[in-house]
């Protein structure tokens, strides 16, 4: 098999041993047959990209199952079935809002494979029966022989059979310096021709290219987020919590002799107090908050869970060329052969062999460095262009004076050749191109000849440069506890180079390494490399589905369509600036502006998000757990219904209607890589939970059994009281330190006060409920702030503890710190 990139990747075969026993008989200039093409349509099928349909209605429905939509599904049952027809209405907006927002989040990342589409050739000009004709690129078979003009794409994967080529393979690579071709080497689907124009044996077709393969790697389900996870799981744990307390409230209920509706009514009490109905539109809410800060910073969020994924990644996967380099070759070194000639000669003599137009990346970089001022004044009488047979462009020149010269550029033998140069000259540019080569620099030669024979003047070295801001950048991604891995479908030298000029280790594993591993060796030598070298698309996917397997949250920057099977399957998948519409639809987030530096700073901005949407679990599990204890509490001890489902409708609707302020709550980013500790989150939560328990059914004691007042009124009373302390729980749960530790913003501390205010105001004017008076509302609030100021020691004592178990945070070093907004 034909392997002239050094990866490794040749062409697959899939055709059948008898059809490759068929087509060795065929000349070189000889394709299939009608028959013989129908045939094999029917066997290996059409050359298209299969896209799986999917079924939008099962989708959306899919978004109602889970555990906290049953939580809320079983409470709009109950509500129907005990006549509680508000409170129907209510559950049921908020149940299909909830839903609504995870179907539009996850549905719009369904464009990758549409995309990738774009790229594939729509005709092609085939050998069939003895005579060339243009068919529909779908119709064409493993056997055919194609043939592929300049500018025109690769209809499917194949071999070379006759002329030289070259042909850009940034589809499969990433690179965007063509690849020469000649006789027996591969071509693959997707590629398209800048020079030449080959004829091809068509090898494999469809699904069986590369192409079809990134195509099917794109298109895989991306893995669950860990957002969405734990979602998934606070759901699972206050399931639990409910069931058991509905199901001790119904025993004992059905024991006391009360009816069925009077135990269903305790029932749907204790369901809707349980469930945190809000909890996935106000993290949604977040996140949609930290999105748009960030798209003011030119990166562009459309896949909200991605900025949670950010806040955790910490292995970072960045694509070489346009991300940490600049993506304009630029000349790198200028080494004068000739003796008496200067740098500035060599440079000029390359230039004035530049293709008019300015299309070649390589005369563009020569004549940026030479400059258009020394260009003037220089006449070009006539002009050969590089062609693949020559290996170099050759110019005859005038310059102001009229004496004119030959002058060419070219790669390094075909100039000797043209220069007929002797063994010591070969051994010293030699030298000089084993030297470039040793940098991943790409060497050109240039000659001129004065009206006699031609002489080697200079060895140009060309490279892709770093990015003025990557090495900074690298070290801002090392604060921020992210591992930077260079991950290039480029060669392993060019690669070593850039990373010695950026500071990043040089351990660059090539392609085929770890294309020989599997599983645990797998993984344990992607997790210590500093990147790879030549990878193609699969290599990619695999490389960042081994970090994930070694525990890492993985980010992956790209462009290209190479690039989109492996946003699809990171955690984070970033197209960077100039990306193709296909890196856009598999990516999560979309960068504007070129370079790293806007991906550090969407880490930073990440995790200050994502300690907001921290902070609010453990609200929310905190009230959760002080309104159900509570009301199950009360019921078993009093036979009482301390609040009705109005009421804690009422709670959830006012509470985390003003607590979606906490988007843009002011607040310290871990200086590490943020994970859901759901044990720390349910420690917390479950101490200011419990605690708020005793507190409220202290009250309860105090007023309904010592002092007599009127179930109705201690009803309102507990209402407000807990509609208090829920939101000044808020101030508890935002700090680890004392709740006055940290300001929070004025968004947040005007919803907070403002929605009591609100509250207040239901509960003495009587809206849906028994009006109390002022005294009353008085005593619910000192009885809510005494409870704060009991609360803060002991969540403190609750912080002292983990810390013991998991040490302390470290300051705070990324990036820029937070003012507040």
């Amino acid at each position: 098999m034909a392997d002239n990139d050094g990866t490794g990747r040749t062409v697959r075969d899939e055709r059948s041993d008898e059809d490759q026993q068929t087509d060795e008989l065929l000349s070189a200039d000889q394709g299939l047959s009608s028959g013989q093409a129908g045939a094999r349509l029917a066997r290996y099928g059409p050359n298209t990209l299969e896209e799986r349909e999917r079924n939008v209605v099962l989708e959306l429905l899919s978004h109602f199952w889970g555990p906290i939509p049953w939580m809320i599904e079983t409470a709009l049952v109950l509500t129907a079935m005990t006549a509680r027809w508000t409170d129907f209405v209510i559950i049921a907006a908020l149940l299909l809002l909830n839903g609504i927002v995870g179907f539009w989040e996850e549905h719009q990342a369904h464009g990758a494979i549409a995309a990738l589409k774009k790229r594939l050739a729509k005709e092609a000009k085939v050998n069939r029966d003895g005579s060339w004709t243009t068919i529909p690129a779908g119709q064409i078979v493993p056997g055919d022989l194609v043939r592929v003009g300049r500018g025109e794409i690769v209809p499917a994967d194949g071999r070379v059979i006759s002329g030289e080529c070259e042909a850009d393979e940034s589809v499969l690579t990433g690179e965007s310096l063509p690849a020469a071709k000649e006789s027996g080497d591969d071509l693959y689907s997707g590629s398209a021709i800048s020079r030449g124009r080959p004829v091809v044996r068509v090898l494999a077709t469809g699904a069986h290219t590369e192409f079809g393969r990134t195509a099917e790697l794109a298109g895989r389900r991306a893995p669950v987020s860990h957002f969405q996870r734990a979602v998934i799981n606070i759901g699972k744990y206050l399931i639990v919590l409910a069931v058991v307390l509905v199901a001790v409230i119904i025993l004992v209920s059905l024991a006391r002799g009360a009816g069925v509706a009077r135990t269903l009514e305790f029932a749907l009490v204790v369901i809707i107090a349980s469930i945190p109905v809000a909890l996935p539109a106000v993290l949604s809410v977040t996140m949609a908050v930290g999105a748009r800060y960030l798209a003011k910073r030119e990166a562009v969020v459309t896949h909200l869970p991605a900025i949670e994924e950010m806040a955790g990644v910490d292995v970072l996967c960045v694509d070489k060329t346009g991300t940490v380099t600049k993506n304009e070759l630029a000349i790198a070194a200028n080494v004068v052969i000739e003796n008496g000639e200067q740098a500035g000669q060599v440079l000029l003599q390359a230039a004035l062999t530049a293709e008019p137009g300015g299309a070649d990346p390589i005369d563009r970089a020569i004549v940026e460095a030479v400059g258009p001022d020394r260009l003037r004044g220089w006449q070009v009488v006539d002009f050969t262009p590089f062609d693949s047979a020559r290996k170099y462009a050759e110019a005859r020149v005038r310059d102001h004076s009229g004496g004119e010269r030959r002058v060419a550029k070219g790669a390094v033998q075909a100039i000797l050749s043209l220069t007929e140069a002797d063994g010591p000259l070969i051994e010293r540019v030699s030298r000089v191109t084993s030297a470039f080569a040793a940098r991943g620099y790409r060497a050109l030669a240039v000659a001129h000849a004065d009206g006699g024979r031609w002489r080697v003047t200079g060895v140009l070295g060309l490279q892709d440069p770093p990015r003025d801001d990557s090495r900074q950048t690298l070290q801002e991604a090392e604060r921020l506890g992210v591992q930077v891995k260079m991950v290039t479908g480029d060669r392993g030298e060019i690669a070593r180079e850039i990373a010695r000029k950026i500071g990043m280790g040089d351990d660059i594993l090539p392609a085929r390494r770890i294309q020989e591993l599997r599983g645990a060796d797998l993984a344990a030598t992607v997790e210590q490399a500093d990147g790879f070298a030549q990878v193609i698309p699969e290599d990619k996917y695999r490389i960042v589905e081994a970090l994930q397997e070694r525990d890492h949250i993985v980010g992956m920057t790209g462009d290209g369509v190479n690039d989109a099977p492996a946003l699809r399957r990171a955690d984070a998948g970033i197209a960077v600036c100039g990306a193709t519409d296909a890196a856009r639809a598999a990516a999560d987030i979309v960068l504007l502006a070129p370079g790293l530096s806007t991906i550090v700073e969407a880490v930073h901005r990440a995790r200050e998000v994502f300690q907001r949407m921290k902070n609010y679990a453990i609200y929310r599990i905190t009230e959760t757990i002080r309104v159900v204890v509570f009301v199950t509490v009360t019921i078993l001890v009093f036979s009482f219904f301390p609040i009705t489902p109005i009421q804690v409708v009422l709670l959830a609707i006012l509470n985390d209607g003003a607590i979606l302020s906490i988007a843009y709550d002011r607040v310290r980013p871990s200086p590490r890589p943020e994970r859901w500790d759901l044990t720390e989150v349910l420690l917390i939560a479950a101490t200011l939970g419990l605690v708020g328990v005793i507190s409220t059914f202290g009250l309860v004691f105090a007023t309904h059994v010592s002092l007599g007042f009127a179930d109705a009124d201690v009803r309102t009373l507990v209402y407000l009281k807990l509609s208090v302390s829920g939101h000044l729980t808020v101030f508890l749960a935002r700090t680890r330190g004392p709740f006055w530790s940290h300001r929070p913003s004025w968004v947040l501390f005007v919803a907070v006060i403002g929605t009591q205010l609100l509250a207040t105001a239901i509960a003495l004017t009587g809206f849906l409920m028994t009006p109390i008076g002022w005294k009353l509302a008085g005593l619910a609030w000192g009885w809510a702030f005494a409870e704060l100021l009991i609360l803060d020691p002991i969540k403190l004592a609750a912080y002292h503890l983990l810390r013991q178990r998991t040490g302390p945070a470290g300051p705070v070093t990324a990036a820029q710190p937070n003012t507040g907004r």
